[in-house]
């Protein structure tokens, strides 16, 4: 999904991920014939969407799965995405006869022939076996590299127009661009010979790029694309022809009017029958009073669709950036999920205080009992969200994906015109425009299909100071219910909710709401549980809530605010005080209660089989000596602005956020790109790196998947590079020579590790004892934040930093559990080479997997050398700024590149 703005020339900043699937405890025994079982097919999909994305370096700001029954017969995967471009950098204009075509990124097999129309079939227990191969394979290292390169404005520039390669391929992504062009197939890259011209014209391969630009500007454009390591070819010319013509094999195998193509084929007529609910209506399934409170709760909150997903969502990639101003799961314990996604615009050089936000809404038992109802309570919540994080009502846009059975009939037809008809009944009354939308009508196998299915997402921006989280702040504070009523046909009183949204707004501007959550499917309980656990903090319900408790309130807004505030509230009509917050950390009403420890149980187990929150907790001793001893000041004064390298590998993902802290510190920095595309480039890129490495001061080598993390483990292609003799000797001169330092990041500290540079301060040749990183015991990736402590500032690099200090900082790692002999430890410890530990929240060392998540040894985060000049740690402290990650609590930054920087002065 990252293509289609891309092609718009905007960088894509933040994603989200919505998807849908059947039971995942289904046993193998019950699973159809012709079906993978749901646990297999959710976990692999997990696992391959956040493997694309991270190593793209795209932040995951939510992830949410639904759970129904029809969703066995085709599963649902929407992804959407944030982009955003400086205005200047985008050139739009008619191609004219002689500009050219310029086909830019992967090569072309026949993997994703019929990707498209393969996707929107309806499935059989064949399909397993006959549709495999239009299945399109992803090149996350590619798509990261034009990412770069349509991130430069004087590339951007060169475009007058840009087709991602989707349906149809080359037919399409160059068809489309002009009315007059001829494609020569004969020029279009090629993974391997023997491709027909059906093939290279229909192949959804990727990832490629289409581009019309000036037959004068080619060789300018191939430069830049040769500067970030990209192939670049001329496929095609626009003429004024009026046809699509493609030739291959010096035959002419294409020749295709353009008025034709615009008639966009023969026109047709549906008629439909919309049918009224005729089941008992989805919103009587709530108790109007607190009997059996527990019991109700506990329920409530350990339904699938209510239950953590945490699991899930902490494999993808949510810092990324340094732009997340909200992360996933919020509050001291990082328990409450965030209702969206939150992020300042990706601003290359400067700062900024906007930021976007994006949410959605959808409820699927409310959508299959009437789509009608469901897509007027998608657009609802959508809407509902993007106010209660802080955006504005009036200024929301949507956009909305659609997903139904094959349509074979007029009942059938009549469930997406009934959804269609309550989108728009919604957007009506919010006077609220849809930008754009996806759909597909093929979600059927054999005689079952999926519910009925149109999900809302809403898109705003906001002032980062008026951006509200989810997690209750204090105690002793209100929780207002802003309820939103039902009219007599069960679709929502739009009035009402439109003066909920404009009153929240107004409070949140006048910096009076400490919280917000908007109520979905699992009513106040889910609401208030996971309001409550990520600081936890108690609720004590006022009695007269007791009717509220229990009902469906789709769309109803839980606001904690003080009694200063709430004085205020009542005021008005249709809001009402529900409960208080205590220290207490448990959930009362009348003489019932409920511990949030028993709460976050139930709440967390019902999934934690299927995507584990924690790995097992290790053994062992995690004590580390303190070294508060800081590093000798350099001799003498550079005098200027010290210099950065940052070389960027295929698959390295940061080195815009280590750019920008480095920058932030007082530093100057040159980011090189590795060419690799030919020996000759190879060796290109070694001269030009060993010729900076004697110009700089620091070396960085940042974090990502260099080598997409292979062959056999993380790092090692860019160890492998500086183990040439001409950079080996370099790197040695800047440590030793120059007075320089050296950093490494995430896969940037494995770097060191297999270059031998850590923890011995030289390059060598590695034992079999020699410490590393690895896989962390969970068995996948990790995306979160830790607390890590300050053990040694025997270092440059911490020069202003204290021993014993805490700093709470985002991992994102699949490969990050420290490994080291007892005795290397014990000798790490004498020496002071243990530069910081995970600790917990008292600041002890452990082996909770709560806090040393990868569980590595001793706790170690990360290492100096013995002089303190190369460190390398796992945690992103690249990843900071103004207005990020407010709803973590703690110290955000931790000043390694203050003082890296300070050194030189």
């Amino acid at each position: 999904c990252i293509r289609d703005p891309l092609s718009g020339r905007a960088y894509v900043y933040q994603a989200m991920r919505i998807t849908g699937s059947g039971d995942p405890h289904t046993s193998l025994e019950d699973t159809l014939k012709g079906k993978l079982p749901q646990k297999k097919i959710t976990q692999e999909a997990a696992r391959g969407y956040s493997s694309y994305g991270n190593q793209i370096g795209l932040a995951t700001g939510e992830v949410k799965e639904y759970y129904h029954p029809g969703y066995v017969a085709k599963r649902m995967e929407i992804g959407a995405v944030i982009g955003a471009a400086p205005r200047n950098q985008v050139r739009r204009e008619e191609p004219v006869p002689g500009d050219v075509v310029v086909l830019l990124g992967g090569k072309t097999g026949r993997d994703g022939c019929g990707g498209a129309t393969g996707s929107s079939k309806e499935h059989t227990v064949e399909s397993l076996s006959t549709c495999g191969a239009e299945v399109q394979k992803g090149n996350a290292l590619t798509e990261r590299k034009i990412q770069r390169l349509f991130r430069r404005g004087e590339v951007t520039t060169l475009i007058k127009r840009c087709n991602d390669f989707g349906a149809g391929g080359v037919s399409v992504a160059i068809g489309e661009l002009t009315d007059g062009v001829t494609i020569n197939l004969d020029l279009v890259p090629k993974k391997y010979a023997g491709l027909d011209g059906t093939e290279l014209a229909i192949s959804e391969s990727q990832e490629r790029m289409a581009c019309v630009i000036s037959a004068t500007d080619v060789d300018a454009f191939k430069a830049y694309c040769d500067e970030e390591n990209l192939e670049c070819t001329v496929v095609a010319d626009v003429t004024d022809t009026n046809r699509l013509i493609m030739n291959w094999n010096g035959e002419t195998i294409v020749d295709i009017s353009r008025d034709f193509l615009n008639t966009n084929g023969a026109s047709q007529q549906q008629e439909v029958i919309v049918k009224a609910p005729a089941d008992r209506s989805y919103f009587l399934r709530g108790s109007s009073t607190a009997d059996n409170f527990k019991e109700k709760w506990l329920a409530a909150v350990s339904d699938l669709n209510t239950a953590s997903q945490q699991g899930l969502a902490e494999r993808f990639d949510s810092t990324v950036g340094a732009n997340t101003v909200l992360m996933p799961f919020g509050g001291k314990f990082q328990k409450t999920p965030t209702q969206g996604m939150v992020a300042k615009l990706p601003v290359l050089n400067g700062e900024t205080t906007t930021a976007s936000i994006m949410t959605h809404g959808f409820v699927p038992e409310l959508s299959d009992w009437s789509p009608y109802h469901g897509a007027q309570y998608a657009v609802l919540l959508s809407v509902a969200k993007l106010v209660a994080l802080g955006g504005r009502r009036e200024d929301a846009y949507l956009t909305l994906q659609e997903y139904f059975e094959r349509l074979n009939s007029k009942e059938s037809w009549g469930k997406p015109v009934a959804a269609l008809l309550g989108a728009y009944k919604a957007q009506k009354e919010l006077e609220i425009g849809a930008i754009g939308g996806k759909d597909s009508m093929s979600g059927t196998f054999m005689d079952l299909t999926v519910p009925p299915t149109l999900v809302s997402f809403a898109v705003g921006t906001a002032h980062v100071d008026n951006i509200v989280s989810q997690d209750l702040k204090g105690v002793d504070h209100r929780l207002v219910f802003f309820d939103v009523p039902r009219m007599y046909d069960d679709t929502p009183d739009w009035d009402r909710f439109k003066e909920n949204c404009d009153t929240l707004q107004e409070q949140i501007e006048k910096g009076r709401v400490y919280s917000a959550y908007v109520v979905e499917q699992g009513g106040i309980p889910e609401a208030v549980t996971k309001m409550a656990l990520g600081n936890n903090i108690g609720v004590k319900f006022d009695k007269y809530a007791e009717r509220a408790i229990f009902q469906p309130a789709l769309g109803a807004f839980i606001v904690e605010v003080d009694i200063k505030a709430v004085n205020y509230l009542l005021e008005l009509p249709g809001l009402k005080v529900i409960g208080v917050t205590q220290a207490n950390p448990v959930i009362e009403w009348a003489d019932q209660s409920i511990s949030l420890k028993e709460i976050q149980a139930t709440y967390e187990a019902p999934l934690n089989d299927i995507f584990p929150m924690h790995a097992p907790n290790g053994s062992g001793e995690a004590v580390a000596y303190i070294h508060d001893q800081h590093a000798k000041p350099r001799s003498t004064s550079l005098g200027a602005k010290p210099k950065v390298l940052i070389p960027v590998f295929p698959g390295t993902n940061c080195e815009f956020d280590a750019a920008r802290a480095f920058e932030r510190a007082g530093a100057e920095t040159d980011i090189v790109v590795i060419r690799n595309q030919t020996p000759e480039q190879l060796k290109e890129s070694i001269d030009v790196i060993k010729a900076k490495l004697a110009e700089s001061q620091i070396l960085m080598f940042p974090g990502g998947f260099s080598a997409g993390d292979e062959p056999d483990g993380s790092g090692k292609f860019m160890a492998t590079l500086f183990r040439n003799p001409y950079l080996a000797e370099g790197l040695e001169n800047l440590l030793y020579k120059q007075d320089g330092l050296v950093l490494g990041i995430c896969n940037g500290f494995q770097a060191l590790i297999k270059l031998g540079l850590l923890p011995g301060g030289h390059i060598e040749t590695l034992t079999a004892d020699h410490p590393t990183l690895t896989y962390n015991t969970i068995g996948r990736h990790l995306s979160r934040m830790v607390n890590t402590k300050v053990i040694s500032t025997k270092s440059p690099w911490m020069s202003d930093a204290k021993a014993g200090e805490i700093y709470t900082v985002p991992i994102s790692h699949g490969e990050g559990r420290f490994i080291a002999s007892p005795q290397q430890v014990l000798e790490f410890n004498k020496t002071g080479q243990i530069a910081t530990q995970y600790v917990d929240f008292d600041g002890i060392a452990s082996m909770d997997s709560r806090f040393n998540p990868n569980q590595s040894v001793a706790a170690i985060e990360g290492i100096y050398s013995p002089d303190g000049r190369v460190f390398g740690k796992m945690a992103h402290s690249e990843r900071c700024g103004a207005g990020i990650s407010q709803n973590i609590p703690g110290q955000l930054e931790m000043p390694i590149f203050t003082s890296g920087v300070k050194y030189f002065k």
